[in-house]
């Protein structure tokens, strides 16, 4: 029987997809708490995010939305973080930032609502979140060991992902920003076809910088574009891709390496809030590429 969930394939094509549209909860987010560069505009916000939801179907994919009230939590919207999608089912993750508890278990409701499974959740002490994962193949996954995500967190994780036939291989990630500050490897790196990455090469792990050299052709993120959120993109499709407006040197090299590359306005949504089209979206089922 065929299913319409999974992630094997980290840069097929996406054809279903989950969002939060900015609630109240992100429109009255005191910045200094919760480390924004300032306060969104509400109307402004929900128009970016309309729009990003707009390209997301006109690439083919179906938008399922989570929109259940989750007071105090704005950074809800970002919904790539409390989980982990897997070949067969999501896990629940257990996040770094503490403003965050509380959105792991109704994002878990809506996905069983979607018909995607839980086949795993973190219940011990330690934390990772969904921007310090990448997976490189049905069967690899990299972690980054920062201020969000810790060794225990990723040690449970190991244990769930092990029984799914997958293997974690954690990596350091640099100070830079320090605890306040939301780095996530995700920050420094995105997969955009079988042998394609985009990533900001300097801040990377050595060991991590070897094992992306040896699978992919790297376009590599200038220096002042990494606040711009440049490394941040995501795969529509082998090769097409969705950037946030703002990093026009990393744009033109993503073309001169054959991609295909759409742009949203992010001020609101992005821009003031450190999330990339990454952090706003949660691939749920992704075909395997040719």
């Amino acid at each position: 029987m065929s299913r319409d969930y999974g992630i094997s394939d980290p840069t097929g094509r996406l054809r279903r997809v989950l969002v939060r549209p900015p609630d109240d909860a992100f429109a009255v987010a005191d910045p200094s708490v919760w480390h924004y560069g300032a306060r969104p505009d509400a109307r402004r916000a929900a128009a970016e995010h309309r729009r990003l939801v707009e390209i997301l179907m006109e690439s083919g994919a179906e938008v399922v939305i989570h929109d259940d009230p989750l007071p105090d939590l704005a950074d809800s919207v970002f919904v790539f973080d409390p989980v982990f999608m897997t070949p067969v089912g999501a896990v629940l993750l257990r996040m770094g930032k503490s403003l965050r508890r509380g959105e792991e278990a109704p994002l878990g409701d809506r996905l069983e609502q979607a018909g995607v499974p839980i086949v795993g959740r973190l219940r011990g002490p330690g934390k990772v979140e969904g921007g310090d994962l990448l997976r490189l193949d049905a069967t690899t996954v990299v972690a980054g060991l920062g201020f969000r995500t810790d060794r225990a967190g990723c040690d449970e994780l190991t244990r769930i992902l092990a029984d799914l036939g997958c293997q974690l291989h954690p990596f350091d990630l640099p100070y830079l920003g320090g605890p306040s500050a939301c780095l996530h490897l995700r920050s420094l790196v995105s997969l955009l076809a079988p042998d394609l990455a985009v990533a900001h090469r300097a801040l990377l792990p050595v060991r991590l910088w070897r094992l992306l050299e040896e699978r992919y052709e790297v376009v590599d993120v200038p220096p002042e574009e990494l606040a711009s959120m440049g490394p941040n993109v995501l795969a529509l499709a082998p090769r097409r891709c969705l950037v946030l407006e703002g990093s026009p040197r990393t744009r033109d090299r993503l073309r001169r390496a054959g991609c295909e590359v759409l742009s949203y306005r992010g001020d609101e949504i992005s821009h003031k809030a450190e999330g990339g089209p990454t952090c706003l979206t949660l691939p749920l089922w992704r075909e395997a590429s040719a």
